[in-house]
Parts: structure tokens; sequence; C-alpha cells
């Protein structure tokens, strides 16, 4: 994969961390403070396994799960009312099943897969508009956007993001348990970390900040003030 761009001069704020980290919520709420446009590449990934899903892909199969990342026709659709951005794939409003804990398990299970992280590369570098984008992710700091001005890292405890999740999901009504939730969470690090492509860590040049105990809007600044010091146009 080639970290080249056909817009390099078009500025990149890169958002990496593992599941629970809010890097979601602190992306989109960073983007729209900035007017920026935002990337949440989770859900790219996400929406290949509902893809393979539907089609009754077998996710070992690499090559079949390589051709459903190549052929899938995802959207991203802003909402009339402002609210939530629908996620259409293949012509199906897949928003609510995307964020299931199943498709999570499927989207780290695929990406994991070479030609599959290839299929998607250029993809994710085609949101790379100006004036701005906020990418969220995994590896947008490390690979997919490596020439981007300015990188952040959140990360959180274990069992502080297990416990995000469970409100999360049990707002929606949900029937999930802590002790089930922080086994996923560890299994899908271990898993995210230890991949041979693209493995989960922090870009060398990135910002590290432990959200644990921070508040949404304490990070929230914390990572407007490192991107305006990393890019002062932004204040002009």
């Amino acid at each position: 994969m080639s970290a080249s761009s056909s817009q390099p001069s078009v500025p990149v704020l890169t958002i990496d961390g593992p599941s629970g980290s809010g890097k979601g919520t602190i992306s989109a709420a960073v983007a729209t403070t900035l007017g920026w446009h935002l990337l949440d590449s989770g859900a790219i990934y996400r929406a290949v396994g509902y893809a393979a899903s539907m089609a009754g892909v077998d996710l070992s199969d690499a090559a079949a799960v390589t051709r459903c990342a190549q052929a899938a026709r995802i959207v991203f659709r802003a909402a009339r009312d402002g609210g939530q951005t629908r996620v259409i794939v293949n012509g199906f409003d897949a928003t609510d099943e995307i964020r299931t804990e199943t498709c999570g398990a499927a989207a780290s299970a695929i990406a994991a897969i070479p030609a599959v992280r290839n299929a998607l590369f250029e993809r994710q570098r085609a949101f790379r508009k100006a004036p701005g984008l906020v990418a969220d992710g995994r590896d947008m700091g490390t690979v997919v956007f490596s020439d981007a001005p300015c990188k952040v890292f959140l990360t959180a405890s274990a069992e502080e993001r297990a416990k995000r999740r469970y409100k999360q999901l049990k707002e929606k009504g949900l029937s999930v348990t802590l002790a089930t939730l922080l086994r996923e969470i560890e299994a899908r690090d271990e898993r995210d970390a230890t991949r041979k492509v693209a493995p989960l860590k922090p870009a060398r040049d990135a910002v590290v900040i432990d959200t644990t105990a921070l508040s949404i809007a304490e990070v929230v600044a914390r990572v407007l003030a490192i991107a305006r010091a990393a890019m002062p146009a932004l204040d002009g």
C-alpha cells in the first residue's frame, strides 16, 4: 500500500485507539468543531463484515472476503434530521446492524486479512478532501494517513471501556453482561495488537491520551489543543 495521496495539501487529524476508547465520539465532535470531513474507518470494516454475512461468506475464507470487500457498495448518508449518519450497504440500511458486537468481532477478524486492507485502502484515502479530515480508526496514523500532520491515540483501561460499552448497549435495550463485554474487549485488543498487518499501536509521532478518567468535553478540548498546536493555520 502506498502512502501517497492525490491531495497531500489537505490536512488530516488521525484519532486511533482500541474499542471503547471514545475515538468515535471524540472524532465526530472534533470534526464538527473544525468543520472538517469525518472518516469512521471502523464502520467500513463493519460494513464489509455485514456484507459478507448477508452473502453467506465464511470469514475464514480470505479470498471470498476480499472479493466481498472489493464489491461491497458502502454509502454514508447524512440523516435529514441531523441525527446519526446512516450506513447503506449494498442498498440496505445497516446502521444499527453494524454496531452489534457480532459485527464488531467480524470486523476485527477480516481486518487481519492483508488483501482486505489493500482493497479498502484507497477507499479510505478518498475521504481526504478540503478543508480537512478527521480520520478515526486503528491504523489511520500508522498506515492510511501516515503523512498526517497531527496524530492522536486514545486509550483507556479495559474495565472502563467495558463499562462504556455496557451503558451504550443497555440504553439500546440489549441484554448484555459486563463480564462478557470485558472478555470480548480483551480478546479484541489481543487480536488487533498482534495481527501481522497494521497492528493496533500508536504512531511514533502520535500524542497518547488516556481517557479513563476524562469527560468527553475534556478529551475534545485536549485534541483540539493538540491539533491547533500542530497546525497553526487552524487559528488563522
